[in-house]
């Protein structure tokens, strides 16, 4: 009998930007604790080196090419995803872009292929996880995790990036309406909030020695966030220990938001 509190075995992952960087921490957590991973992501290169590293802690693991912003190809992954893995007992919804700009100077395409990877796509990812979680539930088997990767640039004045934090606030507040909507099946619902992360998105940012400057004093653990330190949030999620915390919104950022 496990007396681990954040065993996963048995248990599938579904981690949708989860060849790299924040995602694959999400991943990686999972795994280290026995738990199955599907990851979803548009470069197949960057899925099998995901794999790659997934693949030593003896886990059931599978990758899917697939761009969350189309409907289509949304529900064709998901489809994949039970075929492979038979249930998925959480969805990380963490694909997103950024954008940014001068705000008056953005196109509506900018604008709006933010919004539709950060939002269309979370919404067509959960709405897959959600239905098949309902349907689990009504079978006589409840649960389920629900998680949406949102910013604290949700929380911050975001200048020049006005697309991108819009889409991240309004992350906190689909999860909070899925946190009340499903609970009834056993299903949970948070969103995370990461702070100033160094991934190969951001890297270039945080090596401009102005931006550095400015950013790194205002945290209080002094240095950048890194992929690993969501590990423990997604054990903690995925696992048994979290069945009666929903609708939370988890703040990620080495005390940033603090200082």
């Amino acid at each position: 009998m496990s007396h681990n509190l954040f065993d996963l075995s048995g248990k599938t992952a579904l981690v949708t930007g989860g060849n790299g960087g924040i995602g694959l921490g999400f991943a990686i957590g999972v795994a280290k604790q026995g738990g199955n991973v599907c990851i979803w992501g548009r470069n197949e290169e960057k899925n099998q080196q995901a794999l790659a590293q997934l693949q030593p802690f003896g886990t059931q693991v599978h990758a899917i090419s697939c761009d969350v912003a189309d409907e289509a190809a949304v529900e064709k992954a998901f489809a994949e995803t039970l075929d492979v893995f038979g249930r998925v007992d959480g969805c990380f919804a963490n694909a997103g872009v950024a954008g940014g700009g001068r705000f008056h100077e953005q196109t509506a395409e900018q604008w709006q292929r933010v919004l539709q990877v950060n939002l269309d796509g979370l919404f067509f990812t959960l709405r897959c996880s959600a239905r098949h979680m309902k349907e689990r539930a009504e079978a006589g088997d409840p649960g389920g995790r629900l998680v949406g990767t949102s910013s604290i640039g949700a929380k911050v004045g975001m200048a020049k990036g006005e697309a991108y934090a819009g889409s991240k606030g309004a992350v906190m507040s689909i999860m909070q309406g899925l946190a009340v909507e499903y609970a009834r099946y056993g299903v949970t619902a948070n969103s995370i909030l990461p702070g100033h992360i160094e991934t190969a998105m951001t890297t270039n940012n945080y090596q401009n020695e102005k931006f550095a400057n400015a950013i790194m004093p205002r945290i209080p653990a002094r240095r950048w966030g890194r992929p690993e330190d969501f590990e423990g949030i997604a054990a903690y999620l995925m696992s048994e220990a979290s069945q009666y915390h929903t609708g939370d919104s988890f703040i990620i950022d080495g005390g940033f938001l603090m200082s």
